[in-house]
């Protein structure tokens, strides 16, 4: 009897093997994907593999908690009884489908953002509809699902021919014989959640040798637990009253005035003398346009014809800057001026109400305001966080059946967009109203699905098709426009959200960051070229600037045409916030780490750094940046008192 005590343990064994053994594969198979960007010394490879399996017997040993509390606590007469042999048969192969459809879903996620499963996944499992609905556009599910299924069986039928379930299934040791293995399991997780972060993974200045080192379960995890990160435990922290006092210099301008003396409050009004303007504006948001994608900022050729005719016709941004990786840091960034902050996006946070917005800025000049998106706001909490910032709301519940001509899961194509938002600008002006319109496009996603005939590239063909038939309806859009009533006095802002990756070889690679802004209004602005390095943050206080406005402000931006404007960007991700300027990036970090980067060469399409120390006066200014509105969010002292 003791020899068999412990067989029905010999499942655990069996998880853990099988989890390790699809874990090397993709992990070979990602690397081989990656070949040319991974450090492929032999000291690196080893560190690949055995920090990643490390990762992955982590993974697996939370990943198998509720198989052990099963095979603990089930009575001895139904695990040996012939119904339980056929409920194992088809549990064993659901876990085989499963291992295998997570592994070629590591490729997918991989594919797309070359990385392992982050903040990002978190999300997307948040959002089953669209996401589901994104890849069964994509991608062939039907061929890809049987593909799954019959790797899954051969895996089956060798378990199952070398007798290893029959085996298992001849337990006969009692409840005190099982306690001791399922125990020994069960502290495992325990131990690994007191020593183990993602910091192990640091093996390389190389990014990707970095995310080849994790396991993707692991990572997902993690990515769940750092959901929100309070500033003050995670990262470099000043004096309060020096970040404040650092603060104010840094949002401070040559026409402006602080209205108080407390420390933690940077409220100062902007003064600008003469006439006020009130000029419509159009604030046209492109999903995933990369600087790249502009032969204007040397990028490729022929992929953006309009938008690099426009650029010549326009004040053109060429070294400007997006503060983040996903739509929701693009639109916290345009609307509140304010930089990234660890973990969630402010607009996707449940305490994201009466902000201080742009929105109530116009609004309070007597604009009609409108976020128009043309998918279903409701996701990544759109619709929540700008209904309630002093906007209204069109989205795609909004769109009648001849209004939606073609669409994908994630919205109408960009022209259906465009066409509601020509009849929206028309409905404020037969109301007598200035309009403030933000405009959100989708047609820049997979599946890259578009209407045919419009550009010479194949619908669901790729990246380079969607982009070439955005700035397609871009131009038709300008086309439209130029003969409404109100196109001589409205400015059009075109900029991108985010770029199309963030994968690069370091974790924050700043070419991912480039994105173009082009301001449009050939009867108010003479075409210029601004080389000033800025950042999504500046768009408003630019505007309310070409405005000619005064204005109480909570704003991290400035007006970058302003002469006294200093020029810095803000870029980061979920974990890491960074300060770019004269040429050096620096990043704050978990674990209260700062480093910084002098950048060596960059261009459109990448960026080489070389480590250096970080002076105080940087590190000052840049956890005074991250600090302080981490600080100003927390105590709500962001928010909109008018």
């Amino acid at each position: 009897m003791q020899e068999n005590s412990h067989n029905r343990f010999k499942f655990i064994t069996l998880v853990f093997s099988l989890f390790l053994i699809v874990s090397a594969i993709t992990r070979t198979v990602l690397l081989i994907k990656s070949i040319d960007m991974v450090d492929l010394t032999l000291v690196q490879l080893i560190q690949i593999y055995l920090i990643g399996a490390f990762y992955d017997f982590v993974a697996v040993s939370y990943l198998v908690i509720p198989f052990i509390i099963y095979l603990l606590v089930l009575p001895q007469k139904f695990f040996m009884h012939k119904i339980h042999k056929y409920i194992t048969y088809i549990f064993t192969y659901f876990l085989l489908f499963t291992l295998v459809f997570y592994s070629f879903s590591e490729w997918f996620f991989w594919n797309e953002f070359s990385v392992r499963f982050n903040f990002i996944a978190v999300d997307y499992l948040v959002y089953t509809t669209e996401v589901i609905g994104n890849i069964r556009e994509s991608y062939p599910m039907g061929i890809l699902f049987s593909v799954i299924a019959l790797i899954a069986a051969l895996i089956f039928y060798t378990i199952y021919k070398f007798n290893y379930l029959e085996n298992i299934l001849k337990d006969e040791g009692g409840f005190k014989l099982r306690l001791k293995p399922a125990l020994l399991y069960l502290m495992l997780p325990i131990v690994f959640s007191m020593g183990v972060t993602q910091e192990f993974s640091k093996i390389s200045k190389d990014q990707y040798n970095n995310e080849l080192s994790k396991s993707g379960l692991y990572s997902l995890f993690a990515a769940f637990r750092n959901n929100t990160l309070d500033y003050n435990s995670f990262y470099l922290t000043e004096n309060e009253e020096n970040v404040f006092s650092n603060l104010k210099t840094l949002v401070d301008t040559d026409n402006s005035v602080f209205l108080n003396s407390k420390k933690n409050d940077i409220v100062h009004n902007i003064v600008n003398t003469g006439e006020e303007k009130d000029y419509n504006v159009m604030v046209l948001v492109v999903e995933s346009l990369s600087g790249k994608f502009l032969e204007s900022l040397g990028g490729y050729k022929g992929l953006t014809p309009n938008l690099d005719s426009l650029a010549k016709k326009s004040l053109f941004f060429n070294n400007f800057y997006a503060t983040g990786t996903r739509t929701v840091r693009g639109m916290e960034a345009i609307t509140l001026s304010l930089p990234p902050t660890a973990g969630r996006s402010i607009v996707k946070r449940p305490d994201n109400h009466d902000m201080y917005s742009s929105g109530f800025i116009f609004r309070n000049k007597g604009y009609e305001t409108k976020f128009i998106y043309g998918g279903h706001g409701y996701f990544d909490n759109m619709n929540e966080f700008f209904s309630n910032n002093g906007f209204d709301v069109v989205d795609r519940t909004d769109f009648s059946d001849k209004e939606d001509t073609f669409h994908t899961i994630w919205g109408v194509c960009d022209e259906d967009l465009l066409n509601k938002t020509l009849k929206e600008a028309d409905l404020s002006y037969k109301a007598h109203k200035p309009f403030m319109n933000f405009i959100m496009t989708t047609s820049n996603h997979r599946p890259y699905d578009y209407p045919n005939g419009r550009v010479d590239i194949p619908s669901h063909s790729g990246r380079n098709g969607a982009v070439k038939y955005t700035d397609y309806a871009i131009g038709d859009f300008l086309k439209k426009a130029k003969a409404k009533p109100w196109f001589k006095n409205t400015i059009f802002v075109i900029v991108a959200d985010h770029c199309s990756t963030s994968a690069g070889r370091t974790e924050l690679p700043l070419d991912k960051y480039h994105i173009p802004m082009i301001v449009y209004a050939p009867d108010i602005i003479k075409p210029q070229i601004i080389n000033k390095l800025s950042s999504q943050i500046d768009i408003m206080p630019t505007l309310f600037g070409m405005l000619n406005w005064s204005y109480k402000s909570k704003f991290y931006g400035k007006d970058i045409l302003n002469p006294s404007f200093k020029e810095r960007a803000l870029v980061g991700t979920y974990q890491k916030l960074g300060l770019y300027k004269n040429d050096s990036l620096t990043v704050l970090s978990p674990g209260k780490k700062i480093q910084s980067y002098k950048v060596i060469k960059q261009n459109i399409f990448s960026t080489e750094y070389k480590e250096i120390s970080t002076d105080k006066e940087t590190k000052d200014e840049t956890i005074s940046y991250y600090q302080g509105a981490s600080t100003l969010h927390k105590k709500r002292l962001d928010r909109y008192d008018n």
